[in-house]
């Protein structure tokens, strides 16, 4: 959850470091700091809040401090103050680490290394990774194949248990960084006599479009004169240097406000790009190029478990139907957090399907790990090349749709709904529905992206929606068949950035118990679009309504009826009932931003929320 970076090369580290927080904030934002070597000691800097504040303490650089290490934060162990901000200092004064990540055995350890001597300051588990490099470092003799240090940071890596992602630097090493990683993203950036360690690539692309991915149990080692990777065991490593697939101008804000609403607009041209030489319109076929060696598998597969959690999670749902309505093979969709822990079933020619923006998901990633050991093959549906659950998989198929910096997710969720819709129309082409059916959908898909458009001329209008409701503090979401997942999605974005509580369900389980909380004026947000379903729908809002409750409704263009049902209304383009969740969930994506920006919120870092969920 946490955001680290550090640098080694022959330039000015705290600018760098800087820089580079400023670029991972939005995986932690509770406190941060930075540690620099200046002349031969480490001169930490460090405060509770924003980079911005920690900017305000910070000394003048000096050109001779060329290597350092930084952290924003997402607390889990101590509070968030300025004590238990990283970088973490050991007891000798002579180590300093950064940590994305938690240690389970971290209270045992501590007790130990209290008993040796060593003191700490902070409530935190990294504190006890500092401590315990420096204790192997104070006691420790180099042997004839690694230095001091290293060998230090590497006993200590085999006490840890639970996840990291370290950038570790030593006092009487003006020219070694050493990272490290388990269950948590580590990303060597190399450039020309320079290092950027990182937990994003968002923090190297400025600097070098060049990297290294460190697989779990792995460290590596730079200096001056080169890099050097293996596993905490000792066993040499070769990693090949890969390319970053994003630009820096992608992950700058490009004039809108918010990352948000940049992300929100970007998504015509990024679901173009996703489909983008995939539909084979010639041949009425779904070309997926990740997962090509497994299609005849796939046919044969008699059942699809989905796992992902929170907008992941929402999209394996709308997935879910897809595939029972396409490709007529049984699909079950269940969260990665309860995946992992429960007795699952995966019987013969079961496929599970991961789902995560970032491949960095600590509940998924360790259900590809069940999954796997039970004998399923397992897909990967990810954005970011190269991330763990990409690398863990037996195969699988890249969003390809640019970095998302806002913390609430909204093209990714879009791109996962259409790589499986565009999997389900293979799968069902190849299983029994005709050509001509496949032909209709593919063409339908790929009209998506301008309808999409359409939409987004409508976010004014939306804001007038948000600005008439903004001050209610319980809302209702509801949908029925496709767009039910969509009201839980609009329900989760409203929650995650304008704070405003709100519950999504199935409109006809309204009626089953939450139809209690509605008063006088308590909006309720429908999705309506004309369906088989259309009439029942109906029916939800007119109960709503008896009762006093507000409707808000997304209905489909042309739809004459709706306007007398509805105090609020947002009109979407006709597509087939399986594709409406790729319109649907537009409108209240916008609901959401605007009323965030309403009701004066930080769209992109709200609060007690990170990026990418790396801890349990």
């Amino acid at each position: 959850m946490c955001g680290i970076v550090a640098y080694l090369g022959k330039k000015t580290a705290q600018p760098i470091l800087i820089e580079g927080l400023k670029r991972l904030e939005y995986r932690g934002y509770d406190s941060a700091g930075v540690a620099v070597l200046a002349n031969g000691t480490v001169r930490i800097q460090k405060t509770k809040g924003r980079i911005s504040a920690l900017e305000e303490i910070l000394e003048p650089p000096q050109e001779t401090e060329n290597l350092g290490i930084g952290h924003t934060r997402w607390a889990t162990h101590g509070e968030p103050n300025t004590t238990n901000a990283h970088p973490h200092l050991d007891y000798t004064g002579k180590i300093a680490v950064v940590h994305n990540g938690i240690i389970e055995n971290y209270a045992t350890l501590k007790t130990w290394l209290q008993n040796e001597g060593a003191v700490f300051a902070s409530q935190t588990d990294t504190e006890v990774i500092a401590n315990l490099i420096g204790y192997f470092y104070a006691n420790e003799t180099a042997d004839s194949q690694q230095n001091k240090f290293e060998s230090a940071v590497q006993r200590a890596l085999r006490e840890l248990h639970g996840t990291y992602g370290l950038a570790i630097l030593c006092a009487d090493y003006p020219d070694m960084l050493i990272g490290a990683k388990k269950g948590s993203p580590l990303i060597l950036g190399v450039g020309s006599s320079e290092y950027i360690l990182a937990s994003d690539a968002a923090a190297i692309v400025e600097h070098t479009t060049r990297a290294i991915y460190l697989s779990d149990n792995e460290m590596v080692i730079a200096t001056s004169k080169g890099f050097h990777t293996k596993t905490i065991a000792n066993v040499t490593v070769t990693k090949d240097l890969k390319e970053i697939e994003f630009s820096l101008e992608q992950i700058e804000l490009g004039g809108f406000e918010h990352h948000m609403l940049k992300e929100i607009f970007e998504q015509p041209n990024v679901l173009a790009t996703c489909m983008g030489g995939r539909l084979d319109k010639a041949n009425n076929q779904i070309k997926l190029g990740g997962i090509a060696s497994y299609l005849r598998e796939l046919t044969r597969t008699k059942r699809f478990i989905m796992t992902a959690c929170g907008t992941a999670f929402h999209a394996g749902l709308v997935g879910e139907f897809i595939f029972e309505q396409l490709a007529r093979i049984p699909t079950e969709t269940e969260y990665a957090s309860e995946f992992r822990y429960r007795n699952p079933i995966i019987e013969d020619q079961t496929v599970v399907i991961a789902i995560s923006q970032s491949g960095e998901t600590a509940d998924t990633l360790a259900a590809v790990e069940q999954a796997k050991e039970r004998g399923a093959t397992v897909l990967g549906i990810v954005n970011v090349v190269g991330s763990s659950i990409a690398r863990a998989t037996d195969a699988g198929i890249y969003l390809h749709v640019g970095p998302e910096i806002g913390v609430a997710s909204t093209k990714a969720f879009t791109a996962q709904v259409t790589v499986l819709a565009m999997l389900a129309i293979e799968m069902g082409r190849r299983r029994h529905i005709s050509s001509a059916e496949a032909e209709t959908y593919i063409d339908e898909l790929a009209k998506i992206p301008e309808k999409i458009r359409t939409i987004l001329d409508e976010s004014d209008h939306i804001k007038q929606i948000a600005a008439a409701n903004v001050n209610e503090e319980n809302w209702l979401f509801l949908g029925r068949g496709f767009n039910y997942p969509v009201a839980l999605e609009g329900a989760l974005k409203l929650k995650e950035i304008s704070y405003i509580h709100a519950e999504g369900l199935p409109a006809a389980e309204m009626k089953h118990g939450p139809i209690a909380l509605i008063v006088n004026g308590m909006p309720a947000v429908f999705i309506a679009t004309e369906g088989p379903q259309y009439d029942k729908i109906m029916g939800n809002i007119e109960e709503v309504r008896a009762r006093g409750g507000k409707t808000i409704v997304v209905a489909t263009e042309g739809d004459r009826n709706i306007e007398k049902h509805a105090d609020h209304l947002v009109l979407v383009p006709r597509t087939p009932e399986i594709f409406q969740p790729l319109l649907t969930v537009l409108p209240l994506q916008l609901l959401a931003y605007h009323a965030a920006v309403l009701r004066g919120h930080d769209v992109d870092k709200p609060r007690n929320l990170a990026k990418s969920v790396t801890v349990e």
